[in-house]
């Protein structure tokens, strides 16, 4: 291969196309640079080229992986800027949903980013850090705007947690779901689960703020319905 093809972008974008599917297979450990840049049809050289070595290959598949379904999916999908509180927690968590059950993805990305959660690499403080964390964030302001200024920063974070853990729910027990309700998880059964997260967690916090109004901080602090 000659050394401008090498260092194309459309090398790179092979490279992380083939490195996605080698690692979602193998895992990081087991896969090989060889493999990686025989399946891209490119140089071995090329991996070094564009990415450094193979711990930098892998961190920008993920980072590639999780960016592009929240660039397709981003939290505010489908709505206004001068939506409510409530509209934004229904489109944060209809776009965590979509991304994912959606099946239109390259195969590998689900695969991948649930490998590296399983055993975890270096990798994923740094994709935390830079796409992971600011999602959460984003969430956190929504809570927050709906339980008012007296709601504790804990009973914040253990709303938001719990709104993303009913989406995780139907992610890994997506083959239970299947066998119990032959539920395929489509994209009108996303939108149905999108408006039944959101009221059921809509009450929660709505209960939550009127526990946290009518108590004062101590009583917050040891009641284990509130925080």
């Amino acid at each position: 291969m000659k050394e401008s093809e090498a260092k194309s972008p459309d090398t790179q974008d092979r490279l992380l196309q083939a490195a996605g599917e080698v690692f979602a297979q193998h895992g990081f450990r087991a896969a090989t640079v060889r493999e990686i840049s025989g399946r891209a049809k490119a140089n071995v050289a090329a991996v070094n080229y564009h990415f450094g070595d193979k711990g930098a290959l892998y961190a920008a598949v993920l980072k590639y992986a999780l960016t592009s379904v929240i660039k397709k999916y981003p939290p505010d999908l489908d709505i206004t800027s001068g939506a409510s509180p409530e509209e934004r927690l229904h489109a944060f968590i209809r776009s965590l949903l979509y991304r994912i059950l959606d099946e239109g993805r390259p195969a590998w990305h689900g695969k991948l980013m649930a490998r590296e959660i399983a055993e975890p690499t270096g990798a994923l403080d740094e994709l935390v850090e830079e796409a992971i964390k600011p999602l959460y964030e984003y969430l956190t302001i929504i809570v927050k705007e709906l339980m008012g200024g007296a709601a504790e920063k804990e009973t914040v974070r253990l709303c938001a947690m719990s709104i993303i853990g009913q989406c995780l729910y139907y992610h890994h027990a997506r083959p239970v779901i299947l066998r119990l309700y032959q539920l395929k998880l489509g994209r009108q059964e996303v939108e149905g689960l999108a408006s039944h997260i959101t009221h059921f967690s809509m009450g929660a916090i709505k209960e939550l703020s009127k526990r946290v109004s009518s108590k004062t901080c101590g009583e917050i602090l040891t009641d284990p319905l509130t925080g």
